[in-house]
């Protein structure tokens, strides 16, 4: 094979698998060293791959609601455009997905027994949050019919390991805080758990909006990357780092406080 070439279609395959599965696998590696108290590998496995269910499911819905709704899709496109790109990207998209990776933790996770302690809520929404963006970064990386070559595939898999693969598990991680909390506040069970999908759901889509902005603020001209707005690259770019660093603390946070609660409480079963 000359150099610079891609590797051929018939050795691909194994290279797309492995780098569409890294960025949840270093995720979840680095997110399972919070866990004071390891959970077992059949768990893990077992909500990882109900996460990857989550996001069939969340598909499914998301073309059910394209098929049902295109009537008024097409009317609200031509006569309210942010109306419909607001329910676009805050309703069918990021609400359908946090909803469906929530559902998996909720059936799957609050009554096992090796649910024992606060921090599992939020570690194994992240849990879930890592197995549905695996399935995502394989069906984007999958060869089509024009594989990608070996240097696109790690370059896409390297922009969504620090993107969308990390915005999953911090979303999910932020819902599961507040699950976590509703669990030792009945009374306030149904409103902490709004209030997560909530948050994770807004700020979801804030993240879609923002990659969106960000690549149709440099297109390739001549084989080359050039900035075309850069106005709307840097705001776009500060804005989802912001974003992100700040997801990141909350969880941060969440573990830490979690992690208190555990040595005053103990887990009371739906």
């Amino acid at each position: 094979m000359a150099k610079g070439e891609g590797l051929a279609p018939a050795m691909t395959y194994p290279f797309y698998i492995i780098l569409g599965l890294a960025p949840s696998i270093i995720w979840l590696l680095f997110f399972l060293r919070k866990d004071v108290h390891p959970e077992s590998n059949r768990m893990i496995l077992k909500i990882f791959f109900g996460g990857m269910l989550a996001a069939v499911i969340a598909a499914v819905i998301q073309i059910g609601i394209f098929s049902g709704l295109s009537w008024l899709g097409k009317n609200l496109v031509g006569t309210f455009p942010i109306l419909f790109f607001v329910f676009y990207h805050f309703i069918v998209i990021a609400l359908v997905e946090e909803f469906a990776k929530y559902l998996i933790v909720k059936e799957k996770v609050i009554n096992d027994p090796e649910f024992d302690e606060p921090v599992d809520a939020m570690l194994y929404m992240i849990i879930a949050a890592l197995g549905f963006a695996a399935l995502e970064n394989l069906l984007v990386l999958f060869p089509g019919k024009e594989p990608f070559l070996f240097k696109q595939t790690a370059a896409i898999s390297s922009f969504r390991f620090i993107g969308a693969t990390f915005l999953h598990a911090l979303c999910s991680g932020t819902l599961g805080y507040f699950l976590a909390l509703s669990i030792f506040e009945p009374k306030r069970k149904i409103k902490l758990i709004l209030t997560g999908i909530i948050i994770a759901t807004i700020l979801h889509g804030l993240f879609n909006i923002s990659i969106i902005k960000l690549g149709e603020s440099v297109a390739v001209i001549n084989n080359k990357l050039v900035i075309i707005d850069f106005p709307i690259f840097i705001f776009s770019f500060v804005f989802l780092i912001a974003l992100l660093t700040g997801l990141a603390l909350f969880v941060s946070f969440g573990f830490k406080k979690l992690k208190k609660i555990a040595s005053i409480c103990k887990v009371t079963r739906y």
